[in-house]
């Protein structure tokens, strides 16, 4: 290079070193980094220190509970019921994750649990204090475990009474701060909504009766005396589980649908029927998946269920599957019927498309309604004529429950191989004529109940199709609780991990518990769904 190139690029280094050296001199740049450095480890001293230490043995019923808490950007809370199972609950957002270990039993409460069964009931009611005694302890433990971890970190560190002194208190403003979040933040009722993983035939009686916990919802007191008391029974009975005591006037409804031949599917239905004392089984459809003659003898299982059985045809079953399922003792066949079984009355409509070899449904004609929407109005007609109210529809295609909105109270629904659940757009104001304007509502009148709509997900792990992904479909049905004045008040969504896998995990939920968005009146409420293939 020449000295004429050369002379601009010393100039720029020239002044990019003094630059920096301007840097490294001005204190306020070195205080920065000292700053970052003592905030640094101290995060790190309190991270460790939480993950060794923060963990406390408390006394819960007949428990000796291991309390923990960990980092965390989720929060919530896990209780670890081995070989039963865990709970875990959104009961406060993070940093911090509880986790209560219930595996060890005091032999001594033990015996006097199992010598006196009342004993159970007040090991139950003393749960609430022993919880909240238990955190507490805790969190005094975690603050000072946190302080004290990122003053040894940063002495090791450092070696600078100053700066170790600033790691301190930095650590306690963030463990601090942490922990109040968490206090702030607490939601005492998501003790209502657990969701449970582990063995099946365990989960009615960890969680207890959805119906009870629904008509107690927010006394977080007597759900969590329930839980204990239930976990308690399980651990002293050496025979049978009889700790799962529905309320008398409870009416369980199994939801199922698209089994698509699945060999194992009435299996995992019976199973549920038994351990969750279901009265009956309506099942949405696509039961198996040609609707050929050969396929007639899969409907053969059903009467093995053992409770009735209320089925409407979806887009993969013929006329010939229909009348397989028909001829089973316990089935109840609706095709624009009601019928009513344990004091509900129940309403359904088969699908009146026939497309087993096909991946997606023709679109209708642009001029014309769709077969569809046809059929959902069908039963809506039906529904409005009967003699007494309907309590819920039944419809394979979600695509067919809009012009049920506002007619039933709850659509069940499948098709779709997931679970989706949503409350339907109410049905569009008629629009007032120009002779006739319109008028203001009556007093008194009200608007008709906003209708939920329930989709299954693949009771079959959709078949053999459920192996084309990369992970298998899950097998998914659910627990629908209704009470005596037959309103839906809870349901528990039960998936087991899809064909070859063993997991399962059970989602408890509370009718009313959150608040639910009604979307707006539209004319074109269709769903925008993707047809089962």
């Amino acid at each position: 290079m020449t000295e004429q190139t050369t002379r601009p690029m010393r100039r720029y280094a020239y002044a990019l070193g003094r630059f920096f050296g301007v840097l490294r001199r001005n204190p306020w740049t070195g205080r920065v980094r000292v700053a970052a450095m003592i905030t640094l480890i101290s995060v790190g001293g309190v991270v460790i220190g939480t993950m060794l230490f923060a963990h406390a043995n408390v006394a819960v019923g007949p428990f000796r509970a291991e309390m923990s808490i960990s980092p965390s950007v989720l929060g919530g809370t896990e209780v670890d019921l081995p070989p039963l199972g865990s709970l875990h609950l959104d009961s406060h957002d993070g940093p911090l994750h509880l986790k209560v270990n219930l595996a060890a039993l005091d032999q001594n409460r033990t015996e006097a649990l199992i010598g006196d069964p009342t004993a159970i009931s007040s090991a139950g009611e003393n749960a609430v204090e022993d919880v909240r005694d238990g955190v507490i302890k805790l969190g005094i433990r975690t603050l000072g475990i946190a302080v004290i971890s990122a003053l040894v970190l940063s002495a090791l560190i450092f070696r600078n009474i100053r700066r170790v002194a600033a790691a301190g208190v930095t650590a306690l403003v963030v463990t601090g701060g942490s922990l109040g979040l968490a206090a702030a933040t607490l939601r005492p009722e998501s003790i209502a909504e657990p969701r449970y993983e582990g063995l099946l035939v365990n989960a009615p009686a960890v969680v207890g009766d959805a119906r009870r916990i629904a008509d107690n919802y927010g006394r977080y007191s007597e759900q969590l005396q329930q839980i204990v008391s239930n976990v308690s029974r399980l651990y002293t009975t050496v025979s049978s589980l009889p700790v799962y005591e529905p309320e008398a006037n409870t009416t369980r409804i199994l939801h199922v649908s698209d089994l698509h031949l699945n060999p194992s599917a009435y299996g995992l239905i019976r199973t549920v029927v038994q351990t969750f004392e279901i009265d009956a089984v309506v099942d949405t459809g696509d039961t198996v998946d040609w609707g050929s003659s050969a396929e007639t003898g899969y409907a053969s299982s059903i009467p093995s269920i053992g409770v009735p059985y209320i089925w409407v045809r979806g887009n993969h079953d013929s006329a010939a599957i229909q009348a397989a399922v028909a001829r089973q003792r316990n089935a109840i066949v609706l095709d624009n019927q009601i019928t009513t079984v344990d004091g509900l009355t129940i309403g359904g409509i088969g699908d009146p498309e026939f497309t087993p070899d096909k991946s997606e449904t023709p679109d209708a004609d642009p001029a014309t309604e769709s077969p569809l929407l046809r059929a959902g109005t069908q039963l809506a007609d039906t529904i409005r004529g009967s003699a007494k109210p309907v309590d819920i529809a039944l419809v394979h295609d979600p695509a067919m429950a809009p012009p049920l909105s506002g007619v039933v109270p709850l659509v069940l629904a499948g098709h779709l191989h997931k679970r989706e659940v949503s409350l339907l757009a109410p049905p569009p104001a008629p629009e007032p004529s120009a002779s006739a304007p319109s008028a203001p509502p009556a007093n008194g009148a009200q608007q008709p109940p906003a209708t939920r709509l329930m989709v299954e997900g693949s009771t079959g792990g959709a078949g053999l199709r459920g192996l084309e992904k990369d992970d298998p479909t899950p097998l998914s049905l659910s627990v629908l609780y209704f009470d005596e004045n037959r309103q839906l008040k809870a349901y528990d969504d039960i998936q087991l991990g899809g064909t070859g896998q063993s997991n399962v995990e059970m989602q408890r939920n509370v009718v009313g518990a959150k608040a639910e968005e009604t979307p707006s009146p539209s004319g074109s409420a269709t769903p925008q769904s993707e047809p089962s293939r």
